[in-house]
């Protein structure tokens, strides 16, 4: 180390250290600027590309913590868990063909006016394939065949749609999207699908009839609009994915509301209006926009097997607002199911 007397004169230090961390050190003027280096210790490297990975998501999704997720399914099952009940009420004052088209239109007007104020661009092109599984899925297939045959099947028996839906939803979300739950996944969903579906089934006699065939047709194109719904919500919000659903057929069904409208009778009453009101903006617009949330959050069959419980959820609204009777094995087969239901919970997918 050599120093000049001068009082300006600069002091030049070299220093050589062993940096383990692959940091880079130079040797610098003392009194600069850059007098001192720092080379980022490992830790601290680590931290900043965590905090890098945390704040850019490669997928382009987004993902709550699982509590959260679990919760808007949760309230999406809720409000599902009253369309049945909602649909016998608005079976009083209106057609099916009706009820089903004029749920939709106002369902679209409410997602539509939703979009227009929060300015929502238009959906990438390769996103509107899914939207059309979607709308022909749980906006006109699914409430359309239900409609159908609640006519004839009492909301108790049409709750065995509900009950399968799940183990369905999971099978499309598997073969859609290319993921195998573990078997412990599947050993509780089909455990609490066969719960489910031998409760409803005992207690309407196991009989095969018009409306069952309507209910199979249901469960199929639901559990595809919901998978596609599910993926889809990674991709945007879910009210920007049952929105534009809706906006996609709002001309069919507007068109389909003014023909059925003058084809079908109509008496309004109380009952009828809460109903058509809570089938098209609760479970069409609210139930869907919390659902598709959910499962993006904690995934597609995960939140499917929360339906589990949506068939004893429709049998208590049934009892409430239908005066239907619930049977003594309820209590026994909703613990049977929540059972399931956390099992499911805790599998890994």
């Amino acid at each position: 180390m050599r120093a000049q007397d001068s009082a300006t004169a600069t002091t030049t230090i070299t220093v050589t250290t062993a940096d383990r961390t692959g940091g880079t050190v130079r040797a610098v003027p003392t009194g600069s600027a850059e007098s001192t280096v720092r080379a980022p210790t490992g830790a601290t490297a680590r931290t900043r590309s965590a905090r890098n990975t945390a704040a850019t998501d490669t997928s382009g999704s987004r993902t709550d913590p699982l509590p959260r997720g679990t919760l808007l399914a949760a309230l999406g099952v809720l409000s599902f868990s009253l369309t049945f009940p909602s649909t016998v009420w608005g079976l009083e004052s209106f057609g099916p063909w009706s009820l089903v088209a004029v749920r939709s239109t106002l369902a679209a007007l409410v997602a539509g006016a939703f979009l227009l104020v929060g300015r929502v661009p238009l959906p990438e092109r390769r996103h509107w394939a899914g939207l059309a599984v979607v709308a022909c899925g749980v906006v006109i297939g699914f409430p359309l065949l239900t409609t159908l045959a609640l006519q004839t099947s009492t909301t108790s028996h049409a709750a065995v749609v509900v009950g399968l839906l799940p183990l369905t939803t999971a099978a499309f979300a598997a073969l859609r999207t290319r993921r195998r739950p573990s078997r412990t996944f599947w050993c509780a969903a089909v455990s609490g699908a066969v719960v489910v579906l031998a409760f409803t089934v005992q207690q309407s006699g196991g009989a095969v009839s018009q409306g069952d065939v309507y209910l199979f047709g249901a469960l199929l194109v639901c559990a595809a609009g919901y998978t596609e719904g599910g993926r889809l919500a990674r991709l945007m919000p879910g009210w920007h994915v049952i929105g534009w659903a809706l906006i996609l057929c709002l001309p069919l069904m507007a068109v389909g509301s003014a023909v059925a409208l003058s084809v079908e009778p109509v008496h309004l009453n109380a009952h009828g209006v809460i109903g058509l009101v809570w089938v098209a903006v609760g479970s069409t617009f609210f139930g869907l926009y919390v659902w598709y949330r959910g499962m993006a959050s904690i995934g597609i069959p995960k939140a499917s097997q929360l339906q589990l419980a949506q068939p004893l959820l429709t049998l208590v609204w049934s009892v409430a607002l239908l005066g239907e009777t619930l049977p003594l094995a309820a209590p026994l087969a909703a613990v049977a199911v929540l059972v399931c239901i956390a099992v499911t919970q805790r599998a890994k997918s």
